[in-house]
């Protein structure tokens, strides 16, 4: 989920500390949302498709996911459209050619972490960190190859308010509307930006994904195994990417989708 500075897209502001957790989790709106039905959602026989901008991103977004699809035994593959490798800009502790080995391994230790090394296949697109509003050619060109005709579609928010994550989601909203497939759009930044009944969030078509209490405390656990991004850049001064408040918005007991 690299935030490289702040981001602005359109009235989608990521600056300063956002909406907080106990906002959103004392929002009744959250608790009315529809559930997402994994086993008529997610078939038996169907792959699934977790599209990720940035290494970290399938993890805040669908950890969750990941697990309860784990336990009924679907096939899953995690697509890594960048490896991250811009997150440090002019660092001397985290230089794009660390990071391009560092954040790939830093998944690895996640989904290890949530038992998940052996039920996900890791399929890296290596397209330029921060510039995937540039390459939608490319990244609709490589979906393209990769999608099979019966495939579930997991990607970021089309307007999740980092650029990143809504050229994402904006090509594979295209793919979804061409080829007739079903798509899921998981929020991560919009938890910052958007407030409680916001209308820019499309609610009527989301869905909520309950965690268990041990769903949350593995995510948690995988989300501290991003240390990149938790860690103060003492060559630069720059912040943890993932701040405290940014990690408890994502440990709310629901992710939430919305049915593209």
């Amino acid at each position: 989920m690299d935030v490289i500075k702040d981001h602005e897209v359109g009235d989608r502001i990521i600056y300063g500390e956002g909406t907080n957790y106990q906002e959103w989790r004392g929002w009744p709106g959250l608790e009315s949302l529809k559930q997402l039905d994994l086993v008529s959602c997610f078939p038996e026989g169907k792959r699934v498709l977790i599209i990720a901008p940035h290494p970290d991103d399938e993890v805040l977004g669908c950890a969750g996911l990941l697990q309860q699809l784990a336990e009924l035994k679907r096939d899953i593959v995690l697509v890594a459209v960048t490896n991250g490798t811009q997150s440090h800009p002019d660092s001397l502790l985290y230089t794009p050619d660390q990071l391009d080995t560092i954040r790939p391994a830093e998944t690895h230790h996640a989904l290890e972490v949530l038992g998940l090394n052996h039920a996900v296949k890791r399929i890296a697109l290596n397209l330029r960190d921060g510039e995937i509003t540039a390459q939608q050619g490319r990244l609709y060109q490589a979906l393209t190859e990769l999608i099979c005709p019966d495939d579930i579609l997991v990607c970021t928010f089309d307007k999740d308010g980092h650029p990143d994550h809504e050229a994402t989601g904006r090509v594979v909203q295209q793919l979804t509307n061409e080829s007739c497939l079903s798509c899921y759009q998981v929020l991560i930044w919009a938890w910052h930006w958007a407030t409680p009944d916001d209308r820019r969030i499309p609610w009527q078509k989301a869905l909520k994904l309950k965690l268990t209490p041990q769903q949350l405390q593995d995510k948690n656990k995988a989300i501290l195994c991003f240390k990149s991004q938790l860690e103060i850049d003492t060559t630069t001064g720059q912040g943890p990417i993932l701040s405290q408040q940014t990690i408890q918005r994502i440990l709310l007991p629901y992710e939430v989708y919305i049915c593209a």
